[in-house]
Order: C-alpha cells, then structure tokens, then sequence
C-alpha cells in the first residue's frame, strides 16, 4: 500500500530539512545513530535525501559541549491511548498507510500496543485505559492537545478522508492543514511542508 507517510518532516525547527525515500532499516539505522553517537557534543543536522538518485545522506554538525546543552535531537515518539488495539491499527495502517516497526518491544510492555513508523520517528499505540473524556472535546482539534505530521500534500490526505467518511477540519488560520481525530478521539493535525 502507498503511504502518505513518507513526508517531508522538520528534524530541527531552525532549518528546514527533509527525510525522504528511507527504508525501514534507514530509518531505525537513522534514529539509533541520532541517540547513541556522541549524545552530549552533536545536534542532528538533518536527512538530506537526492530524490534524483534515490539516496540519503545523514548530516551531522557539531556544536559545543555546555552545561545546558543535553543533545537534543528529535522528538522520537508520540504516545497515544487507545481501547481497541485492532481498531486503532485498521485507521492508522489502512486509512493513514503507517507501517509497524517490528523493531520496537511490542510483547515485552505489561500491556498491548503498536510502534508506527512516522517518517524516522514514531506513535506508539497503548490499549490502556484513557482518562480524558470522549466527549465534549473541542471540534477543532486544533484547539485540544494534538499531535502534528508533516506531509507533503493536504489534498491528498483530504481525498483519503473523505472517502473513508472521516470528519475533519481544515486550519483556522488558512495555511495548508487538516486536523482529523482517530477513533479514540486522539487529535491529529497534518501539516503540508
């Protein structure tokens, strides 16, 4: 199945970078480099892929060790609670076409869940109980906690939606974003970089 998922994304606010065409394998490779390698001295600079040849390239800079810097370098997950782990997956893979990273200890948790692959990060699916309300959020996921993917085209995603009868909203402020929640009232926006 094509994936939306294979986004441009934001690895550090300042510059504006891009992680394309990563394999699975790439991606883990990516994020295990990014957290073990000299943690306190570099700032992941970002994924610079040549779509012309189908390659990507790590780039790293390195910055002074100080006091205040604990070598930031991503966001590596976002969790999200869900009550029915299948449910979950069929939105999140069939509508959304993420993939699960087997990687990740899905059995060794004391409770189910998923890892899924979002660009070189990941959601982490948690049947857990959810102690937030069901009802009475907001219609605008904008305006409830939420988490926020990079994608390369709205309409697209829209397209998709739609044709699943999934509700969502478009930004307030007018720049390229849709804001859907999944079927556990989890906010999620899509942002088009």
């Amino acid at each position: 199945m094509a994936s939306i998922f294979r986004p441009s994304i934001s690895l550090d606010l300042r510059p504006k970078v891009t992680c394309t065409n990563l394999s699975t394998k790439e991606r883990l490779e990516f994020h295990n480099k990014s957290l073990r390698k000299e943690k306190l001295n570099i700032r992941l600079r970002g994924v610079k892929a040549n779509q012309a040849q189908g390659t990507s390239v790590v780039t790293e800079e390195k910055e002074l060790n100080n006091k205040t810097d604990y070598g930031v370098v991503g966001v590596h997950h976002v969790g999200l609670l869900c009550e029915n782990l299948e449910r979950s997956l069929e939105f999140y893979q069939k509508i959304l076409g993420l993939e699960i990273n087997e990687a990740r200890p899905h059995d060794k948790l004391p409770y189910r869940g998923a890892w899924l692959w979002v660009g070189s990060e990941m959601i982490h699916l948690m049947e857990l109980p959810n102690p937030d309300p069901l009802t009475g959020r907001p219609e605008h996921g904008g305006r409830d906690r939420h988490a926020c993917i990079a994608i390369r085209d709205v309409s697209v995603l829209k397209e998709i939606l739609d044709k699943a009868g999934i509700a969502y909203t478009m930004s307030k402020s007018g720049r390229p974003a849709i804001f859907t929640r999944d079927p556990d009232t989890n906010a999620l926006e899509f942002t088009q970089v």
